[in-house]
């Protein structure tokens, strides 16, 4: 046993030592146009390629009734055409240059990504700036994108489980906050947008100082500065969009929310509050997600999955927000288990850690995991440069990126088994049952 344990700790040393290694803090230069568009750059020139990410502070929390929707609309819009490129010109343009995109949008954020030989830096630049400063929200366009996005809610809840049980229960457990927007947006909102609406949302969240831009990669920072002078800082800032002031209040007893669907087995989804993920027990939290479903061994696959037929699958989600979010917890059902049967197998669980806590061993076999992962995302440009960007937007200063190899060290025995017992309680939950519909 002291030798398991002399070699766990020993890993977690060295893995630390290379994420650390792979990059510095000071490695990364920053600036700030005068218009308030932040840039962060890393050269990298291990290989003759580069990306860009834009992290635009704009996802569904933004919204209200009505314009719910509007933040993952602009996702697609933004690719349809803007002052001096055609509808769809913008992918054929980076596509010629030997480049790729990509862009996502959450609860948070509207991202943004570019790959890129490095000789396209500018092309790249001359392709954002102008989406940026002269995007076309043409009526033609956003009929044809309102209908993509239709289809898109539609087949996104009929062929995931997981996301139709999770808008239930999303919309139950917060009563306030608009984290209770499903991120796709409502079909009723999504049908009745007016061009108004969308011209004012775009000039009030797509402002040069409403983001945060990552290029990584085999480009100087002098290539960097040159271009965003030229091409980003002569748009124009329109202010800083208006705060989220709504506060969820603690909930004070569980809520509950069943669905149904033609499936075979019952689906669970137990969702508890957390902090943002600024919050000091973020780290003990990520852990406790790992030590939960992260591999066969984990408590809730090997007692569910792995040592019975409870169920077939079981997973958590504990996602990045501004503000405080919910710890998921999903699992599928195995053959003759009922709802309430798979939710007593996984609330015995949770309540045991929360009782007893874990063995240092398991602890410290999600730490390694956790430092191997972050050492395999710094070793690519790509994975840098979402590293980066999101520890300054969500932890607020990229520098946090190399303190957490640290951090996620730091948690103690004790600090699972307490945010368990803080924050996986039956006052603090909300179930969601998907359960087979009987009716045909």
């Amino acid at each position: 046993m002291m030798l398991r344990k002399l070699l766990l700790v020993t890993v977690s040393a060295i893995w630390s030592q290379m994420v650390l290694g792979q990059t510095r803090p000071e490695d990364v230069k920053t600036f700030i146009l005068p218009n308030g568009m932040k840039f962060l750059v890393l050269e990298d020139h291990s290989i003759p390629t580069a990306n860009m990410y834009l992290f635009w502070k704009v996802g569904s929390r933004n919204e209200a009734p009505g314009i719910t929707g509007l933040s993952h609309f602009f996702e697609h819009m933004m690719f349809n055409g803007s002052k001096n490129y055609s509808p769809k010109q913008f992918d054929r343009v980076m596509e010629a240059n030997g480049g790729s995109n990509n862009a996502y949008t959450s609860e948070n954020v509207t991202v943004y990504t570019d790959w890129f030989q490095k000789d396209a830096l500018e092309t790249i630049f001359k392709l954002e700036s102008d989406r940026i400063a002269n995007l076309s929200i043409a009526p033609e366009m956003v009929e044809s994108e309102r209908g993509v996005v239709l289809s898109e809610r539609s087949t996104g809840l009929e062929n995931s489980n997981y996301r139709l049980l999770g808008e239930q229960v999303q919309s139950v457990a917060f009563q306030e906050h608009p984290y209770m927007f499903p991120v796709i947006g409502f079909e009723s909102d999504i049908k009745s947008w007016t061009q108004q609406d969308l011209e004012t949302y775009f000039k009030t969240y797509y402002s040069p100082n409403n983001t945060t831009v990552v290029v990584v990669g085999d480009v100087t920072f002098d290539q960097v500065k040159k271009y965003a002078d030229q091409y980003m800082a002569p748009i124009a800032a329109r202010g800083l969009p208006p705060k989220i002031r709504t506060v969820e209040p603690a909930q004070n007893g569980e809520k509950r929310v069943t669905t149904y669907k033609d499936i075979s087995t019952p689906n669970v989804m137990l969702a508890y509050h957390t902090p943002q993920t600024s919050h000091a027990d973020f780290y003990a939290l990520d852990l406790l997600s790992s030590l939960l479903t992260s591999g066969n061994s984990s408590r809730l696959v090997k007692s569910l999955v792995m040592d019975t037929t409870v169920a077939t699958q079981v997973f958590t989600s504990f996602d990045q927000g501004f503000d405080p979010g919910l710890f998921v917890v999903y699992g599928i059902a195995g053959d003759s288990i009922t709802a309430p049967g798979l939710e007593k197998a996984i609330t015995a669980q949770i309540d045991l850690v929360a009782k007893s806590g874990v063995t240092e061993n398991e602890l410290q076999k999600v730490k390694n995991q956790k430092l191997m992962e972050f050492y395999h995302t710094l070793e690519t440009i790509n994975g840098k440069a979402n590293s980066l960007g999101t520890y300054d937007v969500f932890f607020g200063d990229y520098r946090r990126m190399f303190e957490a190899p640290e951090l996620y060290r730091k948690v103690t025995l004790d600090d699972i088994r307490r945010v368990a017992a803080q924050y996986f309680t039956e006052r603090n939950r909300t179930v969601g049952y998907l359960l087979p519909d009987q009716k045909n």
